[in-house]
């Protein structure tokens, strides 16, 4: 077969024209020493901080990330098994910052803090990806945050209320249950899944024993909030570099969600609980002092602060220009003894808008959730509460506080007049009234009905140990007998022009129950 010469020359040209003299140069140097999840790279004199870093290890590729930029070599963290790194080893700049998947495909699934799944699933075909460490949304694209997050439980909705865009940080003791309030308020949210209001939910679990995080898994499924909740693990087995990152990796997973809401999408309202940021900030320190930075308070870096403060910044509720979405954060700080006031809690309180503190002494009392109220208080308050609950629970606070006073003054055995006794009864069924069992969220109406008739002052009379049956037997006769009026106030959501029926309504319940 005869090819003529034109056409040799055309597809030469062709060539030519499709050939890319593009040279990849990379940067390339070597590991000066290795150790604790901690290398020390010499020859990448132009490495940003917080760059990745392509270790080639004997089993493989291993990354890590910049933390130190020093005169001849630079400090890296390693999240990977740092075991096949040796000296001499060489390591590549990748001109990246970390990137973590993100996107519904994450929903249901347990990963660890790099996105990968650790729960037998199948692998996950995310959406993208997103920077791990961002800059917080700043004031103009924010908002003020007025819609409440309900938690389902009495005590906190009625007296700390949280709201959308909140940071509210749960503090106590170990083992006061800190974790089941958090756990609650991911369940709750199951009402309002396949609504608008959705709440994606995300809980990222630092330091914790991987049976601790593996019931937390099945006490979601048991529920039905699997469904929509990612759990990040980064356990008490993981390395520091991986319990250091996990909860900015849970953070970038909720940001994807949160921003739905400019594209007119759904779900764009996330709820974060990291679980716990006193471990986060034990992680840092470890690193810190392996990558020899200067020691200062309780042997913790300078920047330990920073450390907590850049993560709950990008809590938020965004302005309506960028969709009105949410990020709500809950983190979960240890006391030692219920020393608030040492390093940690102080730095945490400090950034978050309100506390949830919870006693051991009321938990081995009995009184659970054991939320002490004379401490616990939310910035946001009443406007992260609809019209009902803020007009039965205004002075519940305040009574709740008076009762304890004067309970303390009653042991000295000292007789009291009636107007005292009657201030004693009525808080002590209060008390009672509040108690709630665990994975048991309330419904909000529920909520203002039970409440409405305590402080109305329907319980005083009523026999203590009888309080939990009056309060589910009054709240199933408002869901048969007297649903109209309920359909009432879940309308108005206020109590403005019924309160009088539910006055009577209430009545007509005691004297039956009484009967």
């Amino acid at each position: 077969m005869k090819i003529k010469s034109d056409e040799i020359t055309t597809v030469i040209r062709q060539e030519i024209e499709q050939y890319s003299g593009k040279l990849e140069i990379s940067e390339v140097g070597q590991v000066v020493e290795v150790g604790d999840g901690i290398a020390r790279v010499y020859g990448l004199s132009k490495a940003m901080a917080g760059e990745l870093i392509e270790f080639q290890g004997s089993a493989g590729r291993v990354m890590g990330q910049v933390m130190n930029l020093e005169l001849d070599t630079v400090g890296c963290v390693l999240y990977g098994d740092a075991t096949s790194i040796r000296e001499g080893d060489t390591a590549r700049a990748t001109g990246n910052l970390l990137e973590v998947p993100v996107g519904p495909e994450l929903l249901g699934r347990v990963v660890d803090p790099l996105g990968n799944p650790i729960d037998g699933g199948p692998a996950i075909n995310a959406s993208g990806r997103q920077k791990v460490d961002i800059v917080a949304p700043g004031i103009a694209a924010r908002q003020p945050v007025k819609e409440p997050l309900q938690f389902g439980i009495k005590a906190v909705d009625s007296m700390v209320p949280v709201g959308r865009g909140q940071r509210e940080l749960v503090i106590g003791d170990r083992k006061t249950g800190k974790t089941a309030v958090c756990i609650d308020a991911i369940i709750n949210q199951k009402q309002y899944w396949g609504t608008p209001e959705a709440v994606v939910c995300i809980y990222v679990a630092v330091g914790q024993k991987d049976s601790t995080v593996a019931g937390v898994v099945e006490t979601l499924r048991k529920n039905g909030a699997l469904e929509y909740t990612i759990i990040v693990n980064a356990g008490a087995s993981s390395a520091a570099p991986l319990q250091y990152i996990a909860p900015y990796s849970g953070c970038a997973m909720g940001e994807y969600f949160m921003w739905q809401g400019k594209q007119g999408k759904t779900p764009k309202h996330v709820l974060c609980v990291y679980d716990d940021l006193s471990k986060q900030a034990v992680a840092y320190r470890e690193l810190s002092l392996l990558l020899r930075r200067p020691p200062g308070r309780e042997a913790y870096p300078g920047d330990v602060f920073y450390l907590h403060s850049r993560l709950l910044e990008r809590a938020t509720k965004l302005s309506n220009e960028n969709g009105g979405g949410s990020l709500t954060a809950l983190p979960i700080i240890e006391t030692q003894e219920g020393d608030v006031s040492a390093y940690i809690p102080t730095n945490v309180i400090s950034i978050t808008d309100g506390q949830i503190y919870l006693q051991p002494e009321l938990f081995s009392a009995g009184i659970r959730p054991a939320i002490n109220v004379g401490i616990s208080v939310s910035r946001v308050g009443g406007n992260a509460q609809i019209s009902a609950m803020k007009q039965v629970a205004g002075s519940l606070r305040l009574d709740l506080a008076a009762y304890r006073e004067l309970e303390a003054f009653a042991q000295l055995g000292t007789d009291l007049d009636t107007a005292s006794k009657r201030q004693l009864d009525r808080g002590a069924r209060m008390v009672e009234l509040l108690k709630q069992g665990q994975f048991r969220p309330f419904d909000v109406i529920d909520q203002c009905i039970s409440i409405f008739a305590a402080s109305r002052g329907f319980l005083d009379d009523v026999p203590i140990v009888a309080v939990s049956k009056f309060e589910t037997g009054m709240l199933e006769y408002f869901r048969t007998q007297k649903a109209e009026l309920r359909a009432k106030l879940v309308a108005s959501k206020s109590f403005k022009g019924i309160e009088d029926d539910f006055k009577v309504a209430v009545g007509a319940f005691k004297s039956a129950f009484r009967a």
